[in-house]
This record gives structure tokens, C-alpha cells and sequence, in this order.
């Protein structure tokens, strides 16, 4: 009896021995007939026994088969378990803040879902601001978000790795019968004396509020009041149209009945997005979003910056974008192109 019989062989034998017919046998295995055939008569070589009794009817096992059956099962079940026990354990789910489902960080998302296996899983979070989401990274509740990286704090920053994404224009939100709403674009200038809510008082999304209040300095654009953390699109939708507010939002954003949204121009204000992640963080549903990115952000053109484009300096280097830098008309250091 040799010592090294091939896994395969005691499979194929255990196959034809349960089915008592090559036919099952072989479908069960998914081979072909002959095939089967060949690697019982291999086996039966190497045990130097015949196997089965083969006649036009039946199949069936002779005394050295019936002897051998147990020890074949024995030593595929002892193989199946090295197999496990060497295997990779299955990737864990990637947990990836998006904020809503809609935009650039959502467009990744769902693109790279269809580049991963099913065992894959990529499973999102629709929680805004990039300020509470650092903190759930650096703890590992949260494997990936998106936002401004530039806005968070020098130590915190330092647990985190980054990749640009894209410089997305910004927007405002208006009520159907606001003057500036029948406007395909709206100028800056023109928001002068507006009070634009930008979510002063969310302790979740310091990083946006501060950006807006850069590009509103000296521009006699004022910030909504603080106020509480509004959780969930439908509370927003809910909240702004009770309190009548216009909204500092970017080119892509959820639709809010009654409102319509339009870009900012002269200059147009850029809100650079980012995907970060934990310092150190492996997994392959991290690097199909950071492909993915890199893929839509060189087809779509969503690191280039615009004539005009407004980005405080901080953040145009955190995007490694290059312009000469200047202070801006109202006072606010500013990069233009």
C-alpha cells in the first residue's frame, strides 16, 4: 500500500462507493465519466486490489473496497480540516461612512461593491461629518470615511492615512421662491447679507463649519445659529424647511421638496474630499474604494481645479494642489487659479 495516495483518488473512490453508479458519482464530483474511471483503476493499481465489481447493472464493492472505505473517509476528513485550518479566515465586513447616499463618497462606494466577491462585504454608514467619524476610525468602530482631512486636528490627523478624492464645488440650497432660486448659478457676492446654515453646532462636522466660515469672512455672508446634530436626511429635510434656512451644500446633496439647489460661482468654492482611513489598515475592500477613486477622480477630471476656484491653503496641500497662494479679496487667505 503506498503512503502517498492522492486526496483526489480516495475522492473519487468514496464518491463511486456511496453512489454505487459512476454516472451520480461523477456528476457529484463534477467530472467527467471517463475521467472517474480513470482515477478508480489508478487507485486500484496502487492498492494492487480490485475495488468494485463492475457489471451492466450494479455496481458494488468487493471485500478490499468495503475494507478501505473507512480509512478513505478518515483521511479526506483529516485533509478537509488542514484545508480549514491553513485557510484565510474570511475578510470581516468593511464599515465605510458615506453620509448619505448620494454624492462622491456613495458613487465610490457602489463601484467598488462591483469589483469584490460577495465574500467581500462593504457595508455603509450614513453618518455626515468627518470630525466624529476620526474618532470612530482611530478606535477601529470605523474603517472609512470621507471628508475635508485638512480641517481635523494635527494629533489626529497623525493615526490616520488619507487619499484625495475630489475638490467638489459648492453649492447653496434655496427655497423655491427665494429671488436668487430662478438663477442657473448663483455669484458669491450675491449671498452678501444671506444667512446660510452650515452646520454651526454640530460637533460632528466642525471641519465644513470651519470652511464655510473661511469662505463667508468679509464677505457679509452670516452662519445660521448653532444648532443641535440633525441626524438622518429625512430630519434634515424636516428641520430646514421648518426653520426656513438656506444651505451652504455642495454640487451633489439630497433633494429637499421645495428647495432647489445651485452652484456658487465667481469664485467658486471648492469642498475637498478625502478617503481616510485608520493608520496601517489592511483589507481588500480598502483597496478596491482607494482604485476605484483613483479610477472616477482621472476620468471625471474631480482633482482639477476650475478657473476661479477658491481652496484655503491648508487644504490645497492636504489635496496636493499646487497655486499661487494670496490673500483673498475680503481678507481671507486664499488659493486661486
Amino acid at each position: 500500500m503506498p503512503s502517498d495516495i492522492d486526496p483526489r483518488l480516495l475522492r473519487a473512490f468514496t464518491a463511486v462507493a456511496e453512489e454505487l453508479h459512476f454516472t451520480r458519482a461523477a456528476a457529484r464530483l463534477y467530472v467527467a465519466q471517463q475521467a472517474l474511471s480513470r482515477d478508480i483503476r489508478r487507485l486500484e493499481r496502487e492498492v494492487g486490489a480490485a475495488l468494485f465489481v463492475r457489471t451492466t447493472r450494479q455496481v458494488s464493492l468487493t471485500a478490499d473496497g468495503a475494507r478501505l472505505l473507512p480509512y478513505a473517509r478518515r483521511v479526506l476528513t483529516a485533509h478537509e480540516e488542514l484545508a480549514a485550518a491553513v485557510r484565510p479566515a474570511p475578510e470581516r465586513p468593511l464599515l465605510v461612512d458615506v453620509g448619505a447616499p448620494v454624492g462622491t463618497a456613495y458613487r465610490v462606494l457602489e463601484e467598488a461593491r462591483g469589483r469584490l466577491p460577495d465574500s467581500c462585504e462593504l457595508v455603509a454608514r450614513f453618518h455626515s461629518g468627518l470630525t466624529g467619524a476620526a474618532g470612530e476610525l482611530l478606535a477601529g468602530r470605523l474603517d472609512v470615511s470621507f471628508g475635508r482631512y485638512a480641517g481635523l486636528p494635527a494629533a489626529v490627523r497623525a493615526g490616520l492615512e488619507h487619499q484625495p478624492v475630489r475638490l467638489e464645488p459648492m453649492a447653496v440650497l434655496l427655497r423655491e421662491d427665494h429671488p436668487l432660486a430662478a438663477r442657473p448659478v448663483v455669484p458669491l457676492a450675491e449671498l452678501a447679507g444671506e444667512t446660510l446654515y452650515a452646520a454651526a453646532g454640530n460637533p460632528q462636522t466642525v471641519e465644513w463649519t470651519e470652511l464655510a466660515a473661511q469662505l463667508f469672512a468679509g464677505r457679509g455672508i452670516a452662519m445660521a445659529e448653532p444648532f443641535p446634530e440633525i441626524d438622518g436626511s429625512q430630519e434634515f429635510v424636516r428641520v430646514v424647511r421648518k426653520r426656513g434656512w438656506s444651505v451652504l451644500a455642495s454640487v451633489e446633496f439630497i433633494e429637499v421638496p421645495g428647495m432647489v439647489l445651485r452652484p456658487v460661482v465667481e469664485p467658486v468654492p471648492l469642498s475637498p474630499v478625502s478617503m481616510v482611513w485608520r493608520r496601517g489598515l489592511r483589507h481588500p475592500g480598502l483597496a478596491a474604494l482607494r482604485a476605484v477613486a483613483g479610477r472616477l477622480g482621472r476620468r471625471d477630471g474631480w482633482l482639477a481645479v476650475p478657473e476661479g476656484g477658491w481652496l484655503p491653503p491648508e487644504d490645497a496641500r492636504a489635496m496636493g494642489v499646487a497655486g499661487p497662494a494670496r490673500g483673498g479679496a475680503h481678507g481671507t487667505l486664499s488659493t486661486r487659479w
